[in-house]
């Protein structure tokens, strides 16, 4: 368990942290939530006394190991495998299964463990890290965008890993849906303060809307009583026979509370500008075959057709051909075999993962939005500014001094002020904060146009593919049909297979050494039925509690409701009666969601147990 009490961080005058306190309990997995330069990642580096703070507490057990992945690259091993092995705690510093598991979790193959580290790029080098924290097992894990460099399927992978962890997990991602499914709490940095609650982001962020509405509800209610209370005093002051009363209005008016208006917060909030278009057909790809100088076939005879309004994303794993594909279809590679014709009203825009080079770092947000397309004024390009977050002397700033994220909203930028009717996005979420991703997908969502996306984020594939273009088993496949029905029907082959480099730990004198194929499909079948007898009353109750606490969460809003218009009116009888019955509500909430969490946590351990004996026998098939 960590605890954090009263911590304040500033820096010059900007106040990052204003007397925060939370607790992080056993077991908790957190989820923690905020804009860009909100401090995330300063508490995180203050936890593991990187960085120090002005005042407050942390505090945590005696000998509590904490796992903090670092962008720092120092490896000293001449493999992979043994560089991860430098991760295992000292009584286990032998137990090679488990780091091999984890790196074929990471998208690394059986034929890397045995390459240097020197040998692999930035991204993959950084998923070592990850691995080397993984194994060792801390008691409290600390993730920073743990997903930047991982490909979906490692993305999967690691959710499923991070589900089952039995410690504490601290996490900061951009991806919600990631976050949601991993989490047990969130936490979020929001106005200079903290605010933990049970749940998920979607569930804190109500709150926190809720909780505003009736704050701003409460102070204009004040404010209208502290001028009617002024107003007496002025009046009457001079009125011998009232000085009582006028006295005890000075002193009522002493005794109450100014509250603040709240500070309006920023938000992303653009759209894509559309160009008319009239056809069915944007464009036609027939035959499309390419590969890089010395490499192998990365497309191979691919063909696909794109419809007006069509949602096409591009799925698989990392350098298998998704980005190549995209360059095929924006014109910025030309096929080795096959082509591309395109309808004649067609204006597409390219947003790709490396176009942030082409940005002039001379030139200042602004002139870069202007001379986009030749019909933006600088008005225009303000506006646009503005909706990226570059507001008044922000949009003159020069881009050599922007980050990589502030960057990529200039990209996105660029395409805002063109007219267009085909969008071709590579990872268009890298980079970009949960809010930023939260206005994009709603952005997709209202364009007229066709999209044609590479992306590793499910929640963005559950919410815009209408067709999926599909790279794995060394192929490229098109897939009629949404993300869901693809994990339905098909899947991906990494989860139904058994990975490569995957190593069974030995086993005991006398185990069962081989089983055959049919043998193995009946024992998983049993393994599968006796699951499903065993897990379905759990899930039932998980499932009774969930539609309990939506109901009442319903109920809670109502209440609330009420007590805004009760407090408007001042009638205390009211205010008191909902009073209670909010609190009964919200205790109800809070225990249903107690019993959520202990049936979830039921649920977990069932399935890992299950899990054990599935593996058990993936190890024994011949």
């Amino acid at each position: 368990m960590i605890s954090i009490e009263n911590l304040t961080k500033t820096f010059g005058p900007q106040t990052l942290f204003d007397e925060i306190s939370f607790k992080i309990n056993p077991r908790e997995r957190v989820g923690m939530v905020g804009r860009n330069g909100h401090g995330k990642t300063t508490l995180f580096r203050i936890i593991v006394g990187e960085e120090s703070y002005d005042d407050g507490m942390v505090n945590m057990p005696k000998s509590y190991r904490i796992g903090y992945v670092t962008q720092h690259l120092d490896f000293t091993e001449n493999t992979i495998l043994k560089e991860g092995m430098k991760g295992l705690p000292a009584d286990r510093r032998e137990n090679h299964w488990e780091v091999e598991k984890i790196l074929a979790g990471l998208g690394f193959s059986q034929a890397d463990f045995e390459r240097p580290p020197s040998d692999f790029s930035g991204g993959f080098q950084v998923r070592l890290n990850l691995a080397k924290v993984l194994v060792s097992e801390p008691d409290l894990l600390l993730l920073d965008e743990p997903t930047n460099y991982l490909d979906i399927t490692a993305i999967r992978w690691i959710e499923r890993f991070l589900w089952a962890w039995p410690r504490e997990l601290l996490l900061i991602t951009h991806d919600r849906g990631f976050m949601d499914k991993v989490v047990t709490h969130t936490l979020a940095i929001h106005r200079r303060k903290m605010k933990k609650i049970e749940g998920d982001t979607g569930k804190l962020y109500g709150q926190i809307a809720q909780e505003e509405e009736i704050y701003e509800k409460t102070r204009q209610n004040d404010e209208r009583k502290r001028k009617e209370v002024e107003t007496f005093i002025n009046r009457f002051r001079a009125k011998a026979r009232l000085a009582n009363m006028v006295q005890s209005r000075i002193k009522t008016l002493s005794k109450m509370e100014k509250k603040e208006k709240l500070e309006g917060m920023k938000t992303l909030d653009f759209s894509f500008r559309q160009k008319p278009f009239k056809g069915k057909q944007m464009f036609q790809a027939e035959g499309l075959s390419f590969g890089y100088e010395g490499g192998p076939r990365l497309i191979e005879d691919f063909s696909i057709s794109a419809g007006a309004g069509e949602r096409i994303c591009v799925v698989g794993r990392n350098g298998k051909g998704k980005t190549t594909l995209l360059k095929l279809l924006a014109g910025d590679l030309p096929p080795q075999s096959g082509e591309i014709s395109y309808n004649p009203n067609v204006e597409k825009g390219f947003y790709e993962q490396t176009n942030i080079k082409s940005l002039v770092d001379g030139r200042t947000v602004e002139e870069e939005l202007i001379l986009s397309a030749p019909d933006v004024d600088r008005q225009q390009a303000r506006n646009i500014c503005g909706a990226m977050m570059f507001e008044g002397e922000g949009a003159l700033k020069k881009i050599g001094v922007l980050s990589g994220g502030e960057k990529s909203r200039v990209m996105l930028g660029k395409l805002l002020v063109t007219p267009l009717n085909l969008l071709l996005l590579d990872e268009p979420t890298n980079h970009l904060d949960m809010d930023a991703n939260d206005a994009l997908l709603a952005a997709i969502d209202n364009f007229a146009g066709t999209v044609v996306m590479v992306t590793h984020n499910e929640m963005f594939l559950h919410a815009v593919a209408d067709r999926l273009v599909v790279f794995q088993r060394d192929g490229i496949q098109l897939f009629e049909g949404g993300y869901g029905e693809f994990l339905e029907k098909v899947g991906w082959e990494e989860e139904a297979e058994e990975r490569p480099g995957k190593s069974a730990e030995p086993e005991a004198d006398g185990a069962e050494t081989k089983l055959s194929k049919k043998e193995a499909r009946r024992r998983r079948s049993e393994i599968v039925t006796e699951r499903a007898k065993l897990t379905r009353p759990i899930e039932k109750k998980i499932e009774n509690a969930e539609d309990e606490i939506e109901r009442l969460e319903k109920e809670l809003e109502k209440l609330n409701r009420a007590m805004q218009a009760a407090s408007e009116e001042g009638a205390g009888a009211e205010i008191v009666r909902l009073s209670q019955s909010i609190h009964t509500c919200q205790s109800e909430i809070d225990r249903l969601f107690e019993d959520l969490e202990a049936y979830t946590d039921q649920l977990k351990a069932e399935h890992s147990a299950f899990e054990n004996r599935l593996a058990e026998i993936d190890q024994m098939e011949d």
